[in-house]
């Protein structure tokens, strides 16, 4: 080799990585977490028709619990897996390190970006250990809505031991608006994420297998 010829050394391949990309933590949370919610608004609907807010009841067929004690014992049973298994979800990610990791940073420049790039359907998935912006905001979305939720159901449940949290939300009838909006928030949440987990499927497979 000439002195004067200099080697070149080889591109730098980015990390290959070895480990699951969903562990078994959150796999077990988020199917829990499903369960929940789904017990939990179908129940939730065959309260509201009890006393609608609304002039429109949801479909019986839709509902859980078959009469209104009955849905209440669901609802309550979903309630506390809820609360209890969002708080070992929430705790994980956080002592885990992957709430940093997953879910920020976070601009409104870079949501919009993802969400034009998602609509002209060339938002890339290259990389399943990483979250675009648009899944960010979303997660987010989701955890946020979820603790409204509960705080909400509290208030409404206990009125008056709660009342300071009641007052919170403007008084009962004004936690049950707030139910119901938040409500309304996870359904469409729920309705998108089935969406996206159609038009990429191996998210899907990540979510049962963690690879």
């Amino acid at each position: 080799m000439s002195p004067l010829t200099k080697s070149v050394p080889p591109a730098a391949q980015p990390p290959v990585r070895t480990g699951p990309v969903q562990p078994g933590w959150l796999r077990v949370t988020h199917w829990l977490n499903a369960l929940a919610v789904l017990a939990m608004v179908t129940s939730g609907w065959r309260i509201y028709n009890a006393s609608p807010i609304f002039g429109f009841r949801f479909p019986n067929e839709l509902t859980l619990g078959g009469w209104l004690g009955g849905a209440l014992r669901w609802h309550f049973a979903a309630m506390w897996l809820l609360a209890a298994n969002g708080l070992v979800y929430l705790l994980f990610n956080v002592s885990s390190g992957r709430l940093s990791r997953r879910f920020f940073p976070l601009t409104l420049r870079g949501v919009v970006r993802d969400a034009l790039a998602a609509l002209r359907g060339r938002l890339a998935h290259d990389d399943p250990h990483q979250y675009n912006q648009v899944q960010r905001i979303a997660y987010l979305f989701a955890v946020l809505d979820l603790v409204l939720l509960v705080a909400s159901g509290l208030a409404i449940w206990k009125p008056v031991q709660l009342g300071w949290l009641c007052a919170l939300f403007g008084g009962f009838q004004g936690a049950r608006w707030v139910h119901f909006l938040a409500m309304s928030g996870l359904v469409a949440f729920v309705a998108i994420h089935v969406v996206m987990v159609a038009l990429v499927p191996r998210t899907l497979r990540t979510m049962i297998t963690g690879r």
